[in-house]
């Protein structure tokens, strides 16, 4: 092509190949942030191996025991230290339990899609990245709360792991009345740091815990009773009748009720402790008793009672340590 007042021509061959094409801003988006995107997913991967869910309930048992410790506000330095070392110990406990765990894991719908079924992570990975969280966690408490808690805090992560998940959960029918014991230690663990010792007090709110898993648990397992089944974990359900299932849970939710009274004598609370203990236990007792009724008779509705225990129960635990936290501030 020629310019009309100029001698100089332009071939438009030459002139299209000599610019080099340009990426749309799309493309280099997707090239810029597919890394990024990766690194999110592999840490959003270790983070769920920690099983977050778990962790805030665990948590749940150990500040208010703080509180009632100090009767009053304690350190927020110690409560950080104690809140920081208690979430290193237990992700570290529930990351060993899905690399012990990952077989069953790959056979329920439930757990399925869980790092290691979904090959998000390696077994060799997460065993060392537990391995790392126990350690640290280990050595947090150690120095920055006291040796006992961080004891206390070791010996609850390798009891879930070993007793529970190890040698319990697939071989008896009371794995997860014995093997939720790991799950209680937060509140010896709430005390320690306080005192740097163990009195009454966390023992009856650790049992009260430990009376709470079964009811709290085996109403889930209602719920996937098909794939404990399907994964031959012998949770109580699977293998008993409903009927039966029903009375156990009433049984260990009365024990619950009960334990958590004698936390009042006990551990000298005001008014506001046992009295949201008595309205609590009494919601708790109505869900089970409901529950219980509806195994008797095999209505379809068992599930949906179930559930509806399940979520009751964790309002029920969360508002009891509320209780727990507040009483001694309002005594004061």
């Amino acid at each position: 092509m020629c310019g009309l007042k100029s001698n100089a021509c332009v071939n438009p061959e030459v002139f299209v190949t000599a610019v080099e094409p340009q990426p749309s801003l799309l493309a280099r988006e997707r090239v810029v942030t597919a890394p990024t995107r990766t690194a999110i997913a592999v840490a959003g991967a270790y983070v769920a191996l920690t099983k977050p869910r778990i962790v805030e309930l665990l948590l749940l048992t150990t500040v208010p025991v703080m509180f009632l410790a100090e009767r009053g506000v304690p350190s927020l330095a110690l409560v950080l230290s104690t809140v920081a070392g208690g979430t290193l110990a237990a992700g570290s406990a529930n990351a060993l339990n899905c690399v012990v765990d990952r077989d069953i894991d790959e056979k329920m719908i439930r757990t399925r899609r869980r790092p290691l079924p979904r090959h998000q992570i390696s077994p060799r990975a997460a065993l060392w990245f537990g391995i790392a969280l126990g350690v640290a966690a280990t050595l947090l408490l150690g120095l920055a709360v006291n040796w006992l808690s961080s004891l206390l805090a070791l010996g609850a992560n390798v009891f879930y792991v070993l007793g529970y998940t190890v040698l319990l959960k697939r071989r008896t029918t009371h794995n997860i009345v014995w093997g939720g014991a790991a799950g209680c230690f937060p509140a010896l663990i709430g005390w320690t740091a306080v005192t740097g010792s163990l009195a009454w007090p966390p023992v009856v709110l650790f049992l009260v815990v430990f009376f709470w898993t079964p009811p709290h648990f085996w109403s889930l397992a209602i719920r996937y009773r098909d794939d404990y089944a399907a994964a031959g974990v012998p949770m109580l359900p699977v293998v008993a009748t409903s009927a039966e299932v029903g009375r156990q849970i009433v049984a260990y939710s009365w024990l619950t009720v009960a334990t958590s009274l004698v936390l009042w004598p006990v551990a000298g609370t005001g008014w506001l402790y046992p009295a949201a203990a008595l309205v609590l236990g009494g919601a708790f007792l109505r869900e089970a008793h409901a529950l219980e009724r509806l195994t008797r008779r095999e209505q379809f509705a068992v599930v949906a009672g179930a559930m509806r225990l399940f979520h009751g129960s964790n309002a029920y635990l969360a508002l009891l340590f509320l209780a727990v936290a507040i009483d001694p501030l309002i005594a004061q």
